[in-house]
């Protein structure tokens, strides 16, 4: 199966922004689970992070073309007002799993609202980094 993970705004930042928050590992850490993932899980993975809306669209449509079977995606603060991504992904038709590394739940008012989210299969928040790797295992369709 080929995975695409798709990191917004400032996921490059993880260690270094907000540690009480995101925690302490680094973005390096993330990438390296999550090939590691991929290795165990005989699939392909690849990861794609930008801080800009048009780059992550871009990235969406193309993976209408490239053969992805499925995305994972971390839009950042573009969960909350993104409908050009939502429609980017709305547009394409392989199952989508939209994931956030804190609880979106127990934070201020405007993070528990997601317009990207009615566009995915699911939605994981509030399981840290091992949120992404229970993403992989939902388009994988495995429990978790």
């Amino acid at each position: 199966m080929k995975i695409l993970v798709i990191n917004g705004p400032n996921l490059n930042f993880l260690g270094i922004r907000e540690k009480e928050v995101y925690g302490t590992k680094d973005y390096d850490y993330l990438l390296q689970m999550i090939a590691e993932k991929g290795q165990k899980e005989d699939c392909t993975i690849e990861v794609f992070q930008s801080n800009h809306e048009g780059a992550i669209i871009d990235r969406i449509q193309d993976a209408y073309f490239d053969g992805t079977e499925g995305i994972v995606i971390n839009p950042g603060a573009y969960t909350h007002y993104s409908y050009a991504i939502h429609d980017a992904l709305a547009s394409i038709t392989v199952p989508k799993v939209e994931i956030h590394i804190s609880n979106i739940m127990e934070r201020e008012d405007f993070r528990k609202v997601s317009v990207t989210a009615p566009a995915c299969d699911k939605q994981i928040y509030g399981q840290g980094l091992e949120g992404y790797l229970a993403a992989i295992d939902f388009l994988l369709g495995k429990k978790f």
